[in-house]
């Protein structure tokens, strides 16, 4: 039966693509220019039954028709910590099923990459970037179980709108690995 309602993320293919769907959208609804925020996804029906107070908290403790990973926000990212070392010192308890994580981004088109400029540090990259005419402003909200599933979801700001998102598990290869990675210890 097609989802019918006119909120929440519409229904997809599988639990993880919900997920990240249902991500998306709360970080639409909280605006662009936000820092990154990093979730843990955890089973529905264990964190009923394992933590009823949360479950409650979280609105899913009578729910029949809740999703089967659930979102579960964390502490913010410090500021000025890159993400790459921030990801680096993430361990999750056993409890976590998956991660996901959204982030803003500057990207320009395929097109752009012939006219970048030789021998740039980061910094002057990340300026000239920004400072291009044809970059586009990119939400990515990035999901990894623990069995190796991935999924993502890409949304531009100059086309800010629930059908304008687009889903792939490759979409964003190395932030995946790098969530991946937290779970390997």
């Amino acid at each position: 039966m097609p989802n019918d309602s006119s909120s929440g993320p519409p229904m997809a293919a599988s639990p993880l693509t919900r997920a990240v769907l249902e991500i998306d959208e709360y970080a639409s609804g909280l605006g662009w220019d936000q820092p990154a925020r990093l979730f843990a996804l955890v089973d529905t029906l264990q964190l009923r039954s394992q933590e009823p107070g949360l479950a409650r908290q979280l609105g899913l403790d009578g729910a029949d028709d809740a999703a089967p990973l659930t979102p579960v926000e964390q502490d913010e990212i410090p500021a000025g910590t890159p993400l790459d070392e921030f990801l680096g010192t993430l361990a999750w308890p056993d409890a976590v099923a998956g991660c996901a994580l959204t982030v803003e981004r500057l990207m320009l088109p395929p097109s752009a990459e012939a006219s970048v400029p030789v021998g740039l540090d980061d910094a002057a990259l990340t300026k000239w970037v920004a400072e291009h005419p044809d970059r586009q402003e990119v939400r990515m909200t990035v999901a990894v179980l623990r069995d190796g599933s991935r999924e993502s979801a890409l949304r531009l700001r100059e086309k800010d709108s629930p059908t304008e998102v687009l889903t792939g598990a490759g979409l964003v290869p190395g932030l995946a690995e790098a969530l991946a990675a937290t779970f390997e210890a």
